[in-house]
């Protein structure tokens, strides 16, 4: 079975961003960046089913910048077979990536595509749901657990107040979240051997697809600034402040 797996370089979960000087945006200039690590647990989850004997190839592919060749590199470091650049200059919106993806899909025709629930530099958890439209195949979103079989999917999700299974005939979309499994930690010589690994370069031109933005950024700007907490001496005190001060108690 061939997976496929979709990547995207996002700042360093580590690092606080903040606004440029303009508000035009967020200052990445000189941040560190990393592997989205919603994707990361994609390609952990990838890696398990090779070594569980159900796949056979994976390939990462990421859309980007010549740069996000890193965390393709740190994809290869974990353990995928090949890895995918779908190049662009271009800040790509989801529907955009989406298309992308499907392109690439089309191509590699993998059997399960894999990919974070959301990033998280937009949080906007669009691209997967998006890819599987796209591709008018089944979406299993939010997997805290997997199940193959060799023509169906079984995904564990998240709910409010519970979990659901659904049940995914192949080829399918799937989302993964946090709590399916901890990536492994990749060893320095496994990183100094995936520098060396080639990656496959496709420029986002070539694909026909309209990368055109559907949105505009009108400003970023940090949030307003918290008052400061305070102390209380009892629970009768504390009561007395919410309603005579805070006004939330009748």
């Amino acid at each position: 079975m061939k997976l496929l797996v979709a990547i995207k370089r996002v700042v360093d979960y580590n690092i606080k961003v903040r606004p440029k000087a303009d508000g035009s945006d967020v200052d990445i200039a000189t941040v560190k960046m990393s592997i989205n690590p919603f994707d990361e647990v994609a390609v952990e989850e990838a890696l398990r089913l090779r070594e569980a004997g159900i796949a056979t190839e994976i390939v990462a592919v990421a859309v980007g910048t010549a740069q996000s060749q890193d965390v393709l590199r740190h994809a290869l470091a974990m353990g995928v077979d090949r890895a995918i650049l779908v190049e662009t200059d271009a800040v790509t919106e989801p529907l955009a990536t989406a298309k992308l993806l499907k392109a690439v899909v089309q191509r590699e025709q993998p059997q399960l595509t894999l990919i974070g629930k959301q990033a998280i530099d937009d949080d906007a958890a669009e691209t997967g749901q998006m890819l599987a439209a796209l591709l008018n195949v089944g979406q299993g979103t939010f997997a805290s657990k997997l199940e193959l079989t060799a023509d169906r999917v079984v995904v564990t999700r998240e709910i409010s107040g519970g979990q659901e299974k659904v049940s995914l005939p192949l080829p399918a979309v799937i989302t993964t979240d946090l709590r399916l499994n901890e990536p492994r930690y990749v060893k320095l010589p496994n990183l100094m051997q995936a520098k060396k690994k080639p990656i496959e370069t496709l420029k986002s031109s070539d694909l026909g697809v309209d990368q055109a933005p559907r949105l505009k950024l009108l400003r970023v700007a940090e949030p307003p600034a918290r008052a400061p907490g305070i102390k209380v001496s009892s629970v009768s005190e504390l009561l007395q402040k919410l309603r005579d001060e805070a006004k939330v108690l009748p």
